[in-house]
């Protein structure tokens, strides 16, 4: 079922194979006006130098950097997750850093993030779960739901890697599954809403 999205103050993005494509369609529709930060788990093998965020930064309107812990989240940030590192949300809201061992075998997980976020921001959060070749995300999708955050997956028959989101699709049915295409336009109803001046969530 479809739901409004002019309440979001977060969204987290999970990614594994096929996601730097993807992401990278995504994050060039993302516009400069954007009243919510953006957190993004893209899977890496383990020991690889990233330089993702260089790559994304060049895409995206918005300022784009590895997170870091402790770090605050602010509206109108985009923060990826570093090699090797689990990124959770904590209240504040920040961002902190684990290494934890992996889940699913990723460091960062997907589901790391997402469950995390679900607590802090609850009916304010979107979580999009796109291409990927393992189950990571899915877990974590379902904790948005339950948590009254608004969830989105990527039509499996449109990602170059259908296994995360059939694995998300399995576990309940999100609040839309869209096409990249149609998910920039959701991004952008995002986008309309009216800014926010502080990051306040529910259970603050």
């Amino acid at each position: 079922m479809a739901r409004s999205v002019t309440s979001v103050r977060a969204v987290v993005v999970g990614a594994s194979a096929g996601g730097i494509e993807a992401l990278s369609l995504v994050l060039r529709a993302v516009p400069a006006s954007f009243p919510a930060a953006i957190i993004i788990v893209q899977h890496l093998g383990r020991g690889r130098l990233s330089v993702l965020a260089e790559i994304f930064a060049a895409k995206c309107a918005l300022p784009l950097s590895e997170a870091f812990d402790k770090q605050p989240i602010e509206s109108g940030q985009v923060y990826l997750a570093p090699p090797d590192y689990h990124v959770l949300v904590d209240r504040g809201p920040q961002l902190s850093l684990s290494i934890d061992p992996p889940v699913h075998y990723s460091r960062p997980s997907i589901d790391v993030l997402f469950e995390s976020a679900a607590e802090v921001y609850r009916t304010q959060l979107m979580g999009v779960v796109l291409t990927g070749a393992n189950a990571d995300g899915a877990e974590g999708l379902e904790a948005i739901r339950r948590n009254g955050g608004i969830t989105v997956v990527q039509d499996p028959e449109t990602a170059l890697y259908p296994t995360m989101p059939t694995a998300a699709l399995a576990l309940g049915a999100p609040n839309y599954v869209l096409s990249l295409e149609a998910l920039c336009e959701l991004i952008h109803k995002v986008g309309e809403a009216e800014p926010s001046r502080s990051l306040k969530v529910e259970n603050e």
